[in-house]
């Protein structure tokens, strides 16, 4: 009985390794970082990394949940918001800082992880309340007709850019150009213009970048040397 509390204590304790170290090499290096790397940083096997996260999608799905709750709060903290620019503006503000802050984070939200349900329900939520922010803003007249929830994913996507390319410069880069790219979504910044994507373009392109990291489908099965 005791050699079993001790097992599981140990297993609790490789668990928790791992996750820090996922955590924090996907926050320095994005969702693609070496699964070796993290299990190098945990100071753990690469038998027991595989053995407990089969798959990649298996480790980002307990590392990043609850960084998607705090993208959730922050659309509710924009629906709270008195002035619905400002509560879209403070939004998409508060998603890019966090991209800063996270490169895995810069990686996850302009991608498709329809493959993990819990994660992607947050998600979904957090998806449903832009669209709901775009509209109050839309409505008040203080938002260019002619945007769409599309157009913040293309802002998400652009961030990530930045801060993949400005290094240490990156918070006061990513902040220059949110900066710009929300001026250009108000109503007297309109021109005419290509409009925005599909809603179905822009899915298959998150899809590709999942596909990219062997995140399709969930059944697939890295190996060392592979990631």
């Amino acid at each position: 009985m005791g050699n079993s509390r001790l097992l599981r204590a140990d297993a609790e304790r490789n668990l928790a390794a791992l996750v820090d170290a996922a955590r924090e090499v996907f926050a320095e290096q994005g969702l693609s970082a070496p699964l070796d790397e993290i299990a190098r940083q945990a100071g753990i096997g690469n038998a027991t990394l595989y053995r407990r996260f089969p798959t990649r999608i298996d480790l980002i799905e307990t590392v990043f949940a609850e960084s998607l709750r705090e993208h959730l709060a922050a659309v509710e903290k924009g629906l709270a918001a008195s002035d619905p620019w400002v509560g879209l503006a403070d939004y998409v503000g508060t998603v890019c800082d966090m991209q800063v802050r996270d490169r895995g984070i810069a990686d996850l939200v302009t991608m498709d992880i329809s493959m993990t349900p819990d994660v992607e329900a947050l998600r979904s939520r957090a998806f449903a309340g832009l669209a709901e922010l775009i509209e109050r803003a839309r409505d008040a007249g203080e938002l260019r007709p002619d945007c769409t929830a599309e157009d913040v994913r293309l802002i998400l996507m652009a961030n990530g850019g930045v801060i993949r390319s400005a290094y240490r410069a990156r918070q006061h880069a990513s902040r220059r150009v949110v900066h710009l790219l929300l001026d250009g979504l108000r109503t007297d910044a309109a021109t005419n213009g290509p409009g925005p994507p599909s809603a179905r373009s822009m899915l298959a392109a998150m899809r590709q970048q999942s596909r990219e990291l062997n995140l399709h489908p969930r059944q697939s099965t890295e190996r060392t040397g592979q990631s």
